[in-house]
């Protein structure tokens, strides 16, 4: 074999390699999904009074909830506009954009003045970092992705897969983390003044990790081969939908269940669980355990995946997501502390890490090298704007005032039309398990 044509050869790899590789999609994963992260949860318990005051706390929640949803919307935007760049020019390059664009726009919302200081401008301007953090992530996970699943050997492919999706849970909870902490140094008072600013300026550092990182990584094995055959097509969104439309569908239906139910258990039941009474603490202590069980058990169904095959685990998976949301709030409702970690735990460290540890190998594997990256961006990115992004603000107008109405069981609907959904999208995929990804 040629010298040329055997460094296109992912099982010829050494494994130092792969293990920069894996430490790349891992670290830069964990940065921006830190920075992504740190809103989502700020927009439930802090943002509201601060940028979106109102007389009516359910109002301000709303609102601050809606500027969260709006960075969704972008997102199909990024996913477009940088995985355009990283078919045509190379996964690493568009990588490092992402995270720096990432960086500059969490880092500004900690310099931000707030409704009190400047007026309606802070609402304006942290909605428009907000939607520069959104075009950022759009173009970010798919590249991440495909860092860990093109430099994978093909028996292992779910569990490289699974890595760069723990990276996103490291960054949530070392959010978590670094807010409980700061909660419970600074007190209330201290912690709504200025002290929420704190997670925002400590992302510079994160990101400047994380570009030292990837910069050790050489571009993917698969886009490599697609550069030296001279296969880089003029416009990979266009070439998609002309040859791949049906699995760019496939993809935003699958997507669907783990993007609604992700945000439920990692943003939502945090503002939930503190209108019923529990304290902020309590509340991202919960997230926090979840996040950190959830890492081992997606490596585990990662690797299972690669025995198994990941089509059966991630039809459970949905199922299991249906059966489980009701009695999840049910237990929460309980006003129990240790039920609360348990729910949190079983609902997000569990059930959500079988399709969620899944997701980015699923849908690498049903694109061609030529579009991969512009076609795991679009189902990924577009399904997490009709379902993820909306997910808390739709939960939180289906429940209203949790201590009067409290309308739970009506999340059961919204997560069940998501599972039909995808579990339909699911079951119409081909389960590439174990086949060589790109062959010659």
């Amino acid at each position: 074999m040629p010298a040329e044509q055997e460094s296109f050869d992912v099982e010829l790899i050494d494994k130092k390699t792969r293990m920069k590789a894996l430490m790349g999609s891992a670290v830069g994963s964990a940065v921006e999904w830190y920075d992504y992260f740190l809103y989502g949860t700020m927009a439930g318990v802090v943002f509201g009074p601060l940028f979106f005051p109102s007389d009516s706390q359910l109002t301000s929640t709303l609102l601050s909830l809606a500027s969260f949803a709006l960075a969704f919307l972008v997102r199909p935007i990024g996913g477009i506009l940088f995985s355009h760049v990283g078919d045509r020019i190379g996964r690493k390059k568009t990588l490092v954009v992402t995270l720096s664009l990432m960086g500059i726009s969490t880092a500004a919302m900690g310099l931000l003045p707030t409704h009190a200081q400047i007026g309606v401008s802070a609402a304006v301007i942290l909605t428009l970092l907000r939607l520069i953090q959104g075009l950022a992530l759009g173009g970010e996970w798919g590249g991440g992705v495909l860092l860990a699943v093109e430099y994978s050997p093909r028996r292992h492919r779910g569990f490289y897969g699974a890595v760069p999706q723990t990276g996103a849970l490291f960054g949530l909870a070392l959010g978590n983390l670094t807010l409980t902490v700061l909660d419970a140094i600074l007190g209330e008072e201290a912690f709504l003044s200025w002290g929420w600013r704190i997670p925002f300026l400590l992302s510079v550092l994160l990101v400047l990790f994380g570009l030292w990182i990837r910069n050790k990584v050489d571009e993917t094995p698969a886009f490599r081969k697609v550069k030296a055959e001279r296969k880089q097509v003029k416009v990979p969104l266009v070439e998609v939908f002309r040859t791949q439309w049906q699995s760019v569908f496939k993809a935003i239906g699958a997507k669907l269940i783990e993007t609604s139910t992700f945000f439920i258990f990692a943003t939502f039941s945090v503002s939930y669980a503190t209108q019923l009474g529990y304290t902020r603490t309590q509340a991202l202590g919960a997230v926090l355990v979840a996040a950190v069980v959830a890492v081992p058990c997606m490596l585990a169904i990662g690797a299972l995946s690669d025995k198994v095959g990941r089509k059966k685990l991630y039809l459970v998976g949905i199922v299991l997501a249906v059966i489980y949301i009701v009695p999840y709030f049910g237990m929460i409702n309980q006003m129990n502390v240790a039920l609360l970690v348990f729910a949190t735990v079983a609902g997000f460290g569990a059930i959500w890490s079988v399709y969620g540890a899944l997701m980015g190998t699923f849908l690498a594997e049903s694109f061609t090298a030529d579009v991969r990256y512009t076609g795991i961006s679009l189902g990924y990115q577009i399904g997490a704007a009709v379902a993820g992004g909306p997910a808390p603000l739709i939960a939180t107008a289906l429940v209203g005032n949790v201590l009067t109405q409290n309308n739970y069981p009506l999340i059961g609907i919204f997560i069940g039309v998501c599972a039909v959904i995808s579990f339909i999208s699911v079951m119409m995929t081909r389960d590439r398990s174990g086949e060589v990804l790109d062959a010659a």
